[in-house]
């Protein structure tokens, strides 16, 4: 039995709200349970130097969480004066997999960046920032389109992620805090609409795990996955 009574493919509520925010060209509120995160995306008429000049477009994201998202109270990574390995970590898992979704050359030379700021954190952040800030960078292309300042849609496909792991001994989809924090094996599993792989993070914590396990999550991320774009497309469409 889970902690939640969820069943074993069973994922936690999922609600996406758009506009949430007043000034940002795309914005999504989303909660996966307990998880809570706000994500903003911001159109710039600039890409970093690597690419100036190219006529490539360039996607990248930010990540942060709240003082009081968790159980007690973190210090602010600003207070401390720099960022740490976790979160830069995360937010260049976020801009990768989102970059997965865009065709560059259709997006012309600007920077779409997009912030996730946990506001409540119960598990999944990572993923719950990636199934969001798709959401938003929908949004803000959208815009694009509607001004004209870009003329074929650059958005290739949905892009979503979805943590599964080994809990008691049992394959789960969608893990809260409770489970990740006892789970033998967990993973989080980055695809598009299609099935198609971005990346996978796997690991075992004081156990190892096999093939078969590994597949069967597979198929329980591929279910999770399809549930997610069902929810995006229902806020973009």
């Amino acid at each position: 039995m889970r902690p939640s009574g969820r069943a074993l493919d069973e994922m936690r509520a999922v609600s996406i709200e758009t506009g949430f925010t007043k000034h940002a060209e795309g914005s999504a509120l989303i909660k996966m349970g307990d998880t809570h995160v706000l994500c903003t995306a911001t159109i710039e008429d600039r890409v970093p130097p690597f690419i100036k000049g190219s006529g490539l477009g360039w996607v990248t994201a930010e990540y942060g969480m709240l003082p009081r998202a968790t159980n007690t109270r973190m210090r602010r990574e600003a207070a401390a004066g720099k960022q740490g390995g976790r979160t830069i970590e995360i937010q260049r898992l976020i801009g990768r997999s989102l970059r997965a979704g865009i065709d560059r050359v259709a997006l012309g030379e600007r920077q779409i960046t997009v912030d996730c700021d946990v506001l409540q954190a119960d598990g999944g952040t990572r993923c719950a920032s990636i199934t969001g800030g798709w959401v938003a960078l929908r949004l803000a292309v959208n815009k694009l389109m509607k001004s004209g300042d870009v003329i074929s849609d650059p958005m290739l496909e949905p892009v979503a992620a979805i943590s599964c792991g080994i809990y008691a001994g049992q394959p789960v989809l969608d893990l809260d805090y409770p489970e990740d924090s006892e789970a033998g094996v967990d993973g989080n599993f980055i695809m598009t609409a299609s099935h198609q792989l971005i990346e996978v993070q796997m690991s075992a914590e004081g156990a190892t795990y096999s093939r078969d396990q590994m597949n069967t999550l597979m198929d329980l991320a591929e279910k999770g996955v399809t549930e997610l774009v069902s929810a995006q497309k229902a806020v973009t469409a």
